[in-house]
């Protein structure tokens, strides 16, 4: 048997901006966007090419997940964004206004810097070596 992690929930407060962040911004593709009633849908995004883990955008349901937006991760890197040309995605993510709060830099597992979501969850953009 063959498992993999195939989506990921993520807490957002409206449906709408995030779908704009992750799909205008970050570039990814809008993959579903199902009506479930009470006001509920079910959002999923995915980069380009769809080889990973996709992101269920689930808007936040009561105070105890409403304060959880943005801190999902604990203040540490949650998400682990994977390029094969670190440069190229670095400078267009930028160019549409996504805030990374350090500069590149290049370690023993590849070139990576660190970026957030529009709730301030954060992020790797990572090239990993070869």
């Amino acid at each position: 048997m063959s498992l993999s992690i195939a989506t990921v929930s993520l807490l957002v407060a409206d449906y709408d901006d995030a779908i704009t962040f992750y799909c205008d911004t970050l570039g990814f593709d809008l993959v579903a966007d199902t009506e479930m009633g009470g006001g509920k849908r079910w959002v999923v995004v995915a980069p380009p090419g769809r080889s990973g883990a996709q992101l269920l955008l689930a808007r936040a349901d009561g105070e105890a997940q409403r304060a959880a937006i943005g801190n999902q991760g604990g203040g540490r890197v949650m998400f682990f964004l994977n390029t094969s040309h670190f440069e190229r995605d670095h400078a267009a993510m930028i160019a549409r206004g996504v805030k990374f709060i350090e500069a590149p830099r290049h370690e023993a597992y590849g070139s990576v810097a660190v970026f957030e979501d529009l709730y301030g969850n954060k992020w790797d953009l990572i090239q990993p070596k070869a």
